[in-house]
């Protein structure tokens, strides 16, 4: 009997032949629409996928696909990397956060140049992992840096359950959790002459896969229903996109605009209530996020409630921490990246003075962000 390896599971979702299969098929759709169908994948991570497939060249000319502001690195506004910076650089403190926030730019510097000044930052794949540093250094006060949108809120929430119910005394939280249709909603709402002008051009989203898995499909209801804005749920292997893209024109063929779902493996319309629950129990909405080249989005980051005070670091730290708002490198166009009003090819220093190594921008940052993925797949353009 084979053994089953990893591969395995994805082989066929990364299958040539089968993603030219669905290639025709689009094409076959396609010729039956007659105008311009742009699709905006609001997550990075299908971002990712379009680019190292190349699938982009794989779309009928009347095709294309948009990049929304999914990447909650990217997103991530000057002021609150510089919370970041200032906390490391405390007595006696520790942050911790994920790893694609180490080389994100603040007007002060990153956390890397934090940490080569001697602050002790560290870098973990689960919250988790705050506890054993908590223990091991029971005389430093460890700040989690939690960022991320659905996805990874309930694992924030669920560590802040975990030292509550242990009574540890020294995790503390800082807390950048953002919500999608809050921010889906400001793209198509918006007034901004720019972004109004570039929202007339979102026809269809293609929803993210693991947001929906904690949320559920039923949080896009609003955008077939009153934006007339349908939305596929897709996963993130290039055969996922394209027969997410396929139930799109599907539906514009057949006068259809609804929720639908491509990823049924891991999405259902109700989501997780467990982690939707234990969210509500410790967060409640902030009344404005600040997003990177949106500005502030109502109703579209979470908070500690205020009864969970004592552990929010934004309250503890409050006299340190500045509120004022800071502008991005006036040669970096990442704001427009992050709203689809722009290609990453279309800055002037991308590539040049703006590269992973040394990124000037956060799209330049992140594993998930636009100008990453130009910068290591564009040559599938």
């Amino acid at each position: 009997m084979k053994s089953l390896e990893l591969k395995n599971l994805y082989d066929d979702f990364r299958d040539g032949k089968t993603i030219k299969a669905y290639a025709k098929l689009i094409k076959q759709e396609a010729k039956k629409i007659e105008r311009n169908i742009n699709i905006m994948e609001v997550c990075g991570g299908h971002t990712h996928t379009i680019m190292k497939y190349g699938l982009p060249q794989l779309m009928p000319s009347n095709v294309k696909f948009i990049h929304g502001p999914g990447c909650p690195v990217c997103i991530m506004p000057k002021h609150r990397i510089d919370h970041a910076y200032i906390l490391a650089m405390q007595e006696d403190v520790i942050l911790v956060t994920l790893g694609d926030m180490i080389k994100v730019p603040g007007s002060k510097g990153s956390l890397q140049d934090a940490r080569s000044k001697g602050a002790d930052v560290r870098f973990v794949y689960s919250p988790m992992e705050c506890v054993k540093i908590a223990k091991e250094n029971p005389n430093k006060k460890v700040i989690f840096f939690a960022i991320g949108f659905e996805t990874t809120t309930p694992m924030t929430a669920a560590l802040i359950d975990f030292v509550i119910k242990q009574n540890i005394k020294n995790i503390f939280f800082h807390i950048n959790h953002v919500t999608v249709p809050e921010v889906m909603e400001e793209l198509i709402n918006s007034r901004d002459e720019h972004i109004d002008s570039y929202n007339n051009q979102i026809d269809a989203f293609l929803g993210p896969s693991h947001v929906s898995v904690i949320a559920g499909a039923k949080i896009y209801e609003k955008f077939p229903r009153v934006y007339k804005r349908p939305v596929v749920v897709s996963g993130f292997e290039p055969v996922d996109v394209m027969e997410g893209v396929l139930m799109v024109l599907k539906q514009f063929n057949e006068g259809r605009c609804e929720v639908e779902i491509q990823y049924k493996r891991a999405v259902t319309y109700e989501g997780n209530i467990k982690a939707q629950k234990m969210i509500e129990h410790y967060f409640e909405k902030a009344s404005l996020f600040k997003w990177r080249g949106l500005g502030n989005v109502p109703n579209s980051g979470w908070r500690l409630k205020k009864e969970f005070s004592h552990l929010d670091a934004e309250v503890i730290y409050k006299d340190v921490l500045p509120i004022e708002e800071i502008e991005d490198h006036k040669l970096c166009i990442c704001g427009d990246i992050l709203r689809g009003m722009a290609h990453p090819t279309e800055c002037t220093i991308f590539g040049t003075a703006c590269k992973p190594n040394s990124p000037v921008g956060s799209c330049m940052v992140s594993s998930e962000g636009a100008c990453a993925a130009y910068y290591k797949y564009g040559n599938l353009l």
